[in-house]
């Protein structure tokens, strides 16, 4: 799979069609995204977006306060270093020799800074008081302008696992324009339990009007952005205080009598589940079916038998992302548990209706081996290279008809990367950490096949390996390096042992710098690993900001999101005020297009707020485009 570029560029309006790749499939029409940030030596760093619709002849004027800087032609970065610039210049890019657009200013802060509206504290039924911060956010076009708007989840400071009971406070969901305008707030309500597992919130143009709607699960008395609640406003299914007797070890409490047991107080085992499909304008809620996958029962005996416990462990899991199913058009993938039992649900926005495309489960005859194999996180790339998508659930695969594409029988894990990491190979690979020793035969991580699921390569373990990164870091070998908590080692793309140890950070990847390997995002922290001294070098360290999730330290997004191809930083303010955007002041001698219309990083993006957060990656080996 690689990039292609279509070969002439398009000169339709943005409302006009959204435009296609060969082959019919639908990619977003964005703006050049001109940003203007001070250099990071002296001067004005200024980047633009190249299209993957643009011809490769593209030709792109600079101006500084009316007057032409820069011209820059075929086969130049679309980046600009301005020895001359000052903080007070304005800067507008004229195309192949038209007029010069909208002039933009320079982020005299070196980043830009987006004002919004925290939710008023709110009390439990308990009485106990809680606040809210600004937690994952996501992208999408809500208005067909070509600007990216950014959806934001506000977090209960009250959530919790789901292997905790209590009451946890609503999840809020906002929209906002890049200059701080708030568009609208979705509350879903007391019956959706607020924690990292619950809400899966997609953002995507899913019926290829030019803007993006924004879906997720609802419930009774979830307020949609016009005000209009969902279902019925007068329910609360929460749980008050009861235990129930357990069988597995996970959030609960051994008694005297050696039973377990767990409090089921604020949990969610009742009442009906909503799939709804919003107006990325407006909030409003444009469609709403039955959830599916269902949670099929509410006793504790029948929650037990289908999903392995009886409290909500298991059945309240969920993961979503986007697919291309068809090849053509996104289709959204809701899925529900993963320890056990992994059902995944397949829904089309099409022409003012919401239609089930396909219904997986991993308890249907014929599926045995798929059970166990889901992961904190799920994956979206076309891996047979049919043209359409399929689903990588952890240790296993569904392809783009719903059915069972192949299972590694490895087990659960916290993390997996998919992506062109192995260049040598055609296709793509997987690369995952694993949580169950007894499933995974001792094995830690390994890297697979993302077409067969085949092991390519794996490293020993005794426990759950909890982290685990795959990104090019090192130049000496061709594609990805990976890591994993489990080892002191940093291995190849074939398995070898790169002699000198890896990086401490292994959570996300980004590319910042400028050249074409990936740098390191722990928290709010970007470095460059120095592959001849065996350390990180700090590039980014940004005062008065604070990462998400806890002992994850996500952003709250990261992506490519404006200039050139190289990937923005977002992150919440530590007064929770604002959110902070961040861009590379650094040169770069790479052209290339965004990353935003590369098939398997714009699905990241999309499911990059799912559960446990996890970089986005390519179709493609970046470092043989330098």
């Amino acid at each position: 799979m690689r990039f292609a570029l279509i070969a002439a560029a398009l000169a339709a309006p943005l409302a006009a069609q959204t435009p296609e790749r060969p082959g019919g499939r639908q990619v977003e029409r964005l703006d050049r995204a001109l940003v203007a940030v001070p250099a990071a030596d002296s001067g004005v760093a200024v980047t633009w977006r190249l299209l993957g619709t643009d011809a490769k002849t593209i030709r792109f004027t600079l101006y500084r306060d009316g007057k032409a800087i820069a011209r820059i032609g075929a086969g130049q970065p679309t980046s600009f270093h301005d020895k001359d610039g000052t903080p007070a210049a304005r800067y507008a890019l004229a195309v192949d020799g038209g007029a010069a657009g909208a002039a933009v200013g320079v982020w005299t802060q070196g980043y830009l800074p987006i004002p919004l509206d925290p939710p008023a504290d709110r009390t439990t039924p308990e009485g106990e008081r809680y606040g809210y911060t600004a937690n994952d956010v996501s992208v999408g076009d809500l208005d067909g302008d070509g600007r990216y708007e950014l959806i934001v989840k506000w977090y209960p400071s009250v959530a919790k696992d789901n292997a905790f009971a209590g009451y946890t406070g609503e999840t809020l969901i906002d929209a906002y324009t890049l200059e701080g305008k708030k568009l609208w707030r979705i509350d879903l309500g007391r019956n959706i339990r607020s924690g990292a597992h619950y809400t899966q919130f997609m953002v995507f143009d899913l019926d290829g009007d030019g803007r993006a709607e924004v879906a997720m699960k609802t419930a009774d008395g979830t307020i949609d952005g016009a005000g209009k609640p969902i279902g019925d406003p007068s329910k609360d299914w929460r749980h008050g205080d009861a235990t129930v007797e357990v069988g597995d070890r996970t959030g609960s409490t051994l008694t005297s009598d050696g039973r377990k047991l767990a409090n089921l107080k604020g949990r969610i085992l009742d009442g009906p589940e909503y799939l709804t499909v919003f107006d990325g304008r407006t909030g409003r809620a444009l469609a709403t079916a039955p959830y599916a996958p269902p949670r099929g029962g509410n006793t504790e005996a029948e929650l037990k038998a289908l999903w392995g416990d009886g409290y909500g462990n298991r059945s309240e899991r969920y993961l979503a992302g986007v697919a291309y199913l068809d090849g053509k058009r996104p289709s959204l993938v809701f899925g529900r548990g993963y320890y056990a039992r992994s059902a995944i649900g397949a829904w089309d926005w099409r022409d003012g209706k919401l239609t089930q495309r396909w219904l997986f489960d991993s308890a249907a005859p014929g599926n045995d081996t798929f059970g166990a194999m889901g992961n904190h996180q799920l994956s979206v790339a076309d891996v047979d290279g049919d043209g359409r998508d399929e689903v990588i659930y952890g240790s296993m695969a569904v392809d783009d008809d719903g059915k069972g594409l192949w299972s590694s029988g490895l087990g659960h894990g916290d993390a997996m990367h998919v992506g062109d990491l192995d260049p040598a190979r055609p296709g793509l690979e997987k690369f995952g950490v694993h949580e169950e020793m007894r499933r995974s035969g001792n094995r830690g991580a390994a890297m697979l096949d993302a077409r067969t699921g085949a092991l390519l390569w794996s490293t020993p373990a005794d426990k759950d390996t909890g982290r685990g990164l795959a990104a090019d870091i090192d130049p000496r070998h061709p594609g990805a390096e990976a890591w994993a908590s489990n080892s002191p080692d940093l291995f190849d793309a074939r398995g070898q042992v790169i002699p000198g140890g890896h990086p401490r950070a292994a959570n996300f990847r980004i590319y910042w710098d400028g050249d074409a390997l990936s740098e390191l995002l722990d928290g709010a922290r970007i470095t460059k690993w120095d592959w001849t001294a065996g350390s990180e070098k700090l590039l980014l360290d940004p005062p008065g900001t604070t990462s998400n999730n806890g002992t994850k330290r996500n952003p709250a997004l990261s992506a490519d999101i404006l200039g050139d191809w190289r990937e923005e930083l977002i992150l919440p303010s530590a007064d929770g005020k604002e959110l902070r955007v961040y861009t590379t002041p650094l040169p770069t001698a790479i052209r290339l297009p965004t990353l935003m219309h590369d098939p398997v990083y714009r699905l990241g993006i999309a499911w990059q707020n799912t559960a446990y957060n996890q970089p986005p990656h390519l179709s493609f080996d970046l470092s043989s485009r330098k």
